[in-house]
């Protein structure tokens, strides 16, 4: 980790791959347009073990343990600073240890607000606006949710390192809250910008930080449509038998990863080019990424982008 630093009054914003992929969506796109740099790293082995390798061409590889980093922007008009951390997997054991360990690192680096990005699954149809449940650790924060006309969390969970971070942050006399992107339940397991769009929007306007956010409207605009036009097809076919959540499955399974081709593979490296160039313009580049479905395998040389002020 990097030694202590001074911040102007920072803020923390945590976020892991989950459901509708809301929160680490909204972290990538964040870090894009705020050009963010790397802070510090957690060491991976304290709180992962290798559980596979992989298999290339018939030979074994050194398995990859996640990676779990920080990103800092700095604010020019001196008001807030904002730390990002990015998990590319919450831990399978240890959560609420490690969840401490980054609690007090924050704290080091003068952290007093803490947020979590995360979805909820509703009855919502993918054409409908994406709502905003927020809940808090403080009294203060709650009422900024209800100013901002976000929904109110009244009651439930909140499973896994979203929840327990913000636990252990009211602990430490911390103020801040989980910010919960509505995404349709029958497409849960598909990528919902949206969700992400609605939990950024709020954010930006509760911290007073510009974000452009045409990029993230204009793919939200997209999926809605690619969705909407697969419900109806789901909703029409008296043959269907089986449920939107397999169907939608199989769909996935149907469009396979391919081999990356020649062209797709130049495209790829001029977007990176464009991205060393334009750090803002990175998110372009983790569009096209997502779209080949090859993100995973060029994460870390993405993530590197960051890694200079």
């Amino acid at each position: 980790m990097e030694k202590e630093q001074h911040l102007n009054d920072p803020w923390l914003i945590a976020a892991w791959p989950g459901m509708g992929a809301v929160a680490i969506s909204a972290g990538y796109y964040m870090m894009a347009k705020l050009g963010m740099h790397l802070l510090a790293e957690f060491p991976a082995r304290e709180f992962f073990d290798l559980e596979r390798v992989e298999v290339k061409a018939g030979l074994i590889q050194t398995g990859r343990l996640p990676r779990s980093r920080l990103f800092l922007w700095t604010d020019p008009n001196k008001k807030h600073d904002l730390i990002v951390f990015i998990g590319e997997a919450q831990p399978p054991s240890k959560g609420a240890a490690f969840c401490s360990q980054l609690i007090g690192h924050a704290h080091q680096l003068g952290v007093q607000r803490v947020f979590t990005f995360a979805a909820m699954a509703t009855q919502m149809r993918p054409e409908h606006d994406s709502h905003v449940f927020g809940a808090a650790i403080d009294a203060a924060t709650l009422a900024e949710f209800k100013r901002l006309d976000m929904k109110v969390l009244e009651e439930g969970q909140i499973s896994g390192l979203n929840g327990v971070l913000l636990g252990i942050a009211a602990d430490h006399g911390m103020r801040g809250g989980c910010l919960l992107g509505e995404v349709p339940s029958v497409f849960s397991q598909f990528p919902f910008p949206k969700a992400s769009l609605a939990v950024l929007k709020a954010f930006s306007a509760m911290s007073d930080i510009g974000i452009d956010l045409k990029e993230l409207y204009v793919q939200s605009r997209q999926v809605e449509k690619g969705l909407v036009e697969f419900l109806h097809r789901l909703e029409s076919s008296v043959d269907a038998k089986e449920g939107p959540a397999e169907d939608a499955e199989e769909v996935e399974q149907e469009t396979a990863t391919p081999r990356l081709s020649g062209r797709d593979k130049q495209q790829i490296n001029d977007l990176f080019k464009i991205a060393r160039e334009d750090r803002s313009r990175a998110y372009e580049l983790k569009q096209e990424l997502d779209r080949l479905k090859v993100f995973q395998e060029y994460e870390d040389r993405f993530l590197d982008l960051f890694k200079e002020p």
